[in-house]
């Protein structure tokens, strides 16, 4: 059975949706079977991989119980579009709400190797639904001063869901993303949260650059865009497939990552 790994940030512009796009892209290029599941109603995870806009059906009908996870694939991604929104309002009045995504995705979790859950900037009910179906939580952290308050908000979801829903939920850890370590702001919120969170926090860290923006933009990726920022993910990468255990995919991690320092 594949490994879930929620991917979540207490509010957006912390580079968590490039996080998954780009995790994804490592992933299979050493030959494990991906799935990303787009459970953001802005669905831009779901332009970041150009999955057509009128794609149908999406994570909003599986929620909704109009269709199976199976059957709302499309090319690797479980797409979102504004729908989701609704679907959302739709599950809050409902019985075990917080355990629909979980139960829908377990025909899915068993065709794939790894899952990665894209969840909304926010801590609400869609986030909750992605922790209790999740095996493992991974926090993205912007380089700025309130990025620690940020972590602890998300920490606190975290447990709650652990505690009340999902007991083997493990927090993965933080990667600290969109920093530009040359600057004494980034170095300080750096510092400052390694302090708190110690060894949870990846050494791999994403560097700031406008080439994300561009990638997204041509739903291409950053491994191809730019291969020299693709190295930073192509680390985290092989640094998340060591704490999951999985030593044979870190090891291809690893060849990929000298394989590009070659190229």
């Amino acid at each position: 059975m594949g490994v879930v790994i929620a991917v979540l940030s207490q509010k957006g512009g912390t580079g968590k949706t490039t996080t998954v796009r780009t995790l994804a892209d490592v992933l299979r290029r050493v030959s494990l079977d991906v799935l990303a599941v787009d459970l953001d109603p802005q669905g831009n995870l779901s332009d970041y991989f150009d999955v057509d806009p009128e794609a149908s059906p999406t994570i909003a009908d599986v929620l909704a119980g109009r269709a199976a996870a199976a059957g709302a694939v499309h090319g690797g991604v479980i797409p979102s579009n504004l729908q989701l929104a609704e679907a959302e309002l739709a599950i809050a009045g409902k019985m075990g709400r917080e355990l629909i995504l979980r139960k829908a995705l377990k025909d899915v979790r068993e065709r794939h190797d790894v899952v990665l859950i894209d969840c909304p900037p926010n801590l609400g009910l869609l986030t909750v639904n992605a922790l209790v179906a999740a095996d493992h939580a991974l926090l993205t952290a912007e380089a700025q001063y309130f990025a620690l308050q940020g972590v602890e908000q998300a920490l606190e979801v975290i447990t709650l869901a652990r505690d009340g829903l999902n007991p083997d939920l493990e927090w993965l850890g933080v990667v600290f993303t969109i920093a530009d370590l040359r600057t004494k702001h980034s170095r300080e919120a750096l510092a400052s949260l390694r302090e708190h969170v110690g060894g949870k926090l990846f050494t791999a860290s994403i560097r700031q650059s406008i080439a994300y923006a561009e990638s997204a933009e041509r739903a291409v990726s950053i491994l191809d865009h730019r291969p020299d920022l693709g190295a930073d993910y192509v680390a985290l990468a092989e640094e998340v497939l060591d704490r999951l255990g999985l030593a044979s995919s870190r090891r291809r991690v690893r060849s990929l990552a000298e394989e590009m320092a070659a190229a």
